[in-house]
């Protein structure tokens, strides 16, 4: 019985010794990876929102492109070949106007977002 005893007790001990380890050793290194994998979330929620800005720019873009299409492309390319060759009085012409020039709107400057510090040399 006593033999059994002292078993138990080693084993006790060995059982406090290794969660001693585990409290002083390895939570500590855990809890430094979750602050390093706080900052590497931290990089990626930015990201999703610089990818979201841009998506948004992408789409705004799109809309006016196919506004401008709509505006300056009326008739098919074949059709507008065809009308520009029968001749039309000067009376029937129409005064066209020549288009502004377009200014593409700000939207936002990629070294905004990533500075050249961050570039890499090829």
């Amino acid at each position: 019985m006593l033999v059994r005893l002292d078993e138990f007790c080693a084993m006790m001990d060995m059982i406090r010794s290794e969660t001693s380890l585990i409290l002083d050793d390895r939570i500590p290194a855990i809890k430094l990876r979750a602050e390093e994998m706080n900052k590497v979330y931290s990089q990626v929620d930015k990201l999703e929102a610089f990818v979201k800005m841009v998506g948004h720019h992408v789409c705004y873009l799109e809309e006016e492109l196919v506004q401008a299409e709509r505006h300056h492309a009326s008739f098919p390319g074949a059709i507008s070949r065809i009308l520009a060759e029968v001749p039309i009085p000067s009376f029937l012409r129409k005064i066209t106007r020549v288009p502004s020039s377009y200014e593409l709107p700000a939207l936002y400057r990629t070294e905004d977002h990533f500075p050249a510090s961050c570039k890499r040399e090829t």
